[in-house]
Order: structure tokens, then sequence, then C-alpha cells
């Protein structure tokens, strides 16, 4: 099987460019021959890599051509390339924003083509988040990708249209398609994971004070808002540290000043030692209200700290199993399940040995063998098999 990937960033920079190149290394780990076209690269790639926007040392900087007109000439280049390689190529994976051209030219050529969906469908992301900052009384920042773009929603969607099966990380975000009309034939499951090289768990004894950390981006659809609200109505506060691992936005830090005033809350801003944060923690709280699969919770149970999220996180966070789970929104559940992970240390180590014994189900390369197997789906189900080697190929 060789994939074209197009991937309208930086491969290997962070949040998902990292899940990209995470993505292309645990292809190529599970036997499948990838042609990488990214817009640029941040680290070695183990595949055959052609960029889009750069030649060398040279690169036409995103933040000269602005980020869309970025998306448009990437797409117009590999669409361009694919058209050479029609014959070359068995399917093609592109990701939003930045594909349209390609999606057109793989459908003429009779190529199966997989459209990455790192999160909900944009126009249920879109609603759920304005809808909470108007609750809340907060603004996004200039430029968020939450804010409500006509023509961002219009492009996604003509996309959406257009690609032959949408792959989806989690169960809630493939949700948010078929309840907008997407069959659910369209639809094709895989997951992302944690690299275990990072994130281990610590063999030492856990400390005495209970300890909550909130990882990522502190933006409202994450949640921390709820979090900290449940914080404080859990007795855990009293003597227990909240960590939050990630910058908040001005309007949003605002918002929260009442509660990251209070002395058993740590604001550490964006920080490069996760790991070690979550080696440090007891619970790792996610009380996402949307969600493309929380990647954060597979980082969580590879270090052995048990995560207490929303149900917009449940791909791999299981309710008493290796995980707390609570409705979207639910502070006063989210409370109680502080709470009693506080006051009951038992299930605490009971739920974090669930964590460590299964962690290695969760790994990039058991995702790698997962989209693997979700391509050969879409394939069989488009209806194109495999390319076979040449039986003298395979004598060799």
């Amino acid at each position: 099987m060789r994939v074209l990937y197009s991937f309208p960033h930086k491969l290997g920079a962070d949040r998902i460019c990292y899940t990209a190149w995470q993505q292309v290394t645990g292809l190529v780990a599970a036997g499948v021959d990838v042609l990488t076209m990214p817009v640029a690269v941040a680290r070695a790639v183990p595949a055959e890599v052609i960029p889009t926007l750069s030649w060398g040392r040279v690169r036409i900087p995103a933040k000269l051509l602005g980020r869309f007109r970025t998306f448009h000439l990437h797409d117009r280049i590999v669409a361009r390339r694919l058209e050479k390689l029609a014959h070359q190529v068995d399917l093609v994976h592109v990701w939003p924003s930045g594909a349209l051209q390609t999606l057109r030219v793989a459908k003429r050529l009779g190529i199966p083509t997989v459209m990455e969906r790192p999160n909900a469908h944009t126009r249920y992301a879109y609603e759920i988040v304005k809808a909470e900052c108007q609750r809340i009384g907060v603004q996004l920042p200039p430029g968020d990708d939450y804010t409500y773009r006509n023509d961002v929603l219009a492009q996604e969607e003509e996309e959406f249209g257009l690609s032959d099966y949408l792959l989806c990380a989690s169960e809630f975000s493939a949700k948010t398609f078929r309840e907008s009309g997407f069959s659910a034939e369209k639809i094709i499951r895989h997951v992302y994971g944690f690299d275990e090289s990072r994130f281990w768990p610590d063999p030492a004894p856990r400390r005495e004070k209970f300890t909550v950390l909130f990882a990522g981006v502190a933006a409202v659809r994450k949640g921390l808002h709820i979090a900290l609200d449940a914080w404080m109505h859990s007795p855990a506060m009293r003597d227990g540290v909240f960590m939050i691992a990630g910058d908040i936005a001005p309007d949003y830090k605002r918002h929260l000043q009442y509660i990251l005033s209070d002395r058993s809350v740590v604001c550490l801003g964006h920080r490069r030692d996760i790991p070690d944060l979550m080696r440090q923690a007891d619970v790792l709280v996610l009380p996402s209200l949307e969600e493309g699969f929380g990647l954060v919770c597979a980082e969580a149970i590879g270090s052995g700290c048990v995560p207490l999220v929303s149900e917009a996180c449940t791909d791999i966070c299981m309710h008493m199993q290796n995980a707390l789970v609570h409705p979207i929104g639910d502070t006063q559940t989210l409370a109680r399940h502080i709470t009693v992970l506080y006051q009951d240390r038992v299930l605490l180590e009971k739920l974090r040995d669930t964590c460590i014994r299964e962690r290695n189900q969760f790994t990039w390369k058991v995702a790698g063998e997962k989209l693997k197997t979700s391509y050969q789906e879409a394939m069989q189900r488009y209806g194109k098999p495999e390319r076979q080697l040449p039986a003298a190929a395979v004598c060799q």
C-alpha cells in the first residue's frame, strides 16, 4: 500500500503537527509506504518527504503568506503532484482546510481519500464554544481557531463532502458527524496514542499531597473553568494542589482570576516537562466540552496519572476502570470525583494500577497499526484492492 499523506502545516512541530509526525512514524513502522507532503518539516521523518513550501534550507514562511493562503498554495501543489503520481498512489490522506483541490483530483483519478478529523464537526465545535463563551462572559483571543468563521466552515464542509471517508479518532467526533447527516459508511474510526519513550509511570511511592494536573491549551472548550469550579467545591483544595500547565488567554484569565489567586492553584504557564508533571500528579483533569480524541488522556494513562474526564474523552478512558468520567459540563459530578479520589486512596491506586497495566494498548505504535487497518478498511469499502508485490519481488 502506498499512501500520499498531505499535511498543510509544519510536520513535527507542536500540537497537531506532532500528532501528524507520530502518525507517519507509526505507519512506517506498520509497513506502510508513505509519501509525505507537508508544508515543511520540523524534525526527521522516517519516510519519503517532499515538502511543498520548502527546498532544503529555503522555506516560504507561513507568516509571510498568511495561514489560509499557505493552506491554499499547499493544496494546489499537492494536487498538481498527485496528477503525476496517479498510478503510484493507492490512497490519499488529507487534513482539513488544505485539501479541496487534492480531493477533486483524487476523485477524478479514482483514488480513495480519507480526511483526518482531529476534532468534532467544525460547525458543532464553533457553536458549542460560542455558546459557552457567551454563558460565562468570555471573549476568545484574536485569531483563535474556534472563532466562528463562515468561510472556514464552508470550505471544511465542502472537504467533508468530497472526501470518501472521514477518519475520526473518537466516538464523540464520529457522533457529531452522524448527527450532522453523514452516514456511518462514510466514517472510519482510528485512534491516537502516546510516546512510551517520554511518558512512563514513576515507580516511587505517591506523594502525600493530593495533586491535580490540567495540561495543554487552557481554552474554554477544554473546560478549565469547569475544572477549577469543581476544585473549589471539593475538600481537596484545603491541602491539595491544582497545577495548570498551559497558557491562559487574557480574557479567560480575567474570568478565572478569583480562583487562580487561591493558594492551592499553581499556574505554571507553557511547559516542556509535561511527562515529569504527570509523574508527579495523582490525577489529570480534562472536562472538555468538545474533543477530537484527548491526546493528553493517553499520555496520562501512560504515566500512571488517573484521568478525570468528560464524556467527550471516553475512547480510552473507562469509568471506574482506569478513569472517572462525568457528563459534559457537570461541575458537581466532577467535584464528587475529585473528592472521592482525594478521600479514597485505595480506589485511586486501583485506577492507577489499571492505567499502568494497560498502558501499552495506547501507544503510537498501536495507533499506527490501527491507522493501517483503517486504510485497508477504506480501500475495501471503496472497492479497490491493495497493490500486490510482483511474485519475483516477493521471492526476493
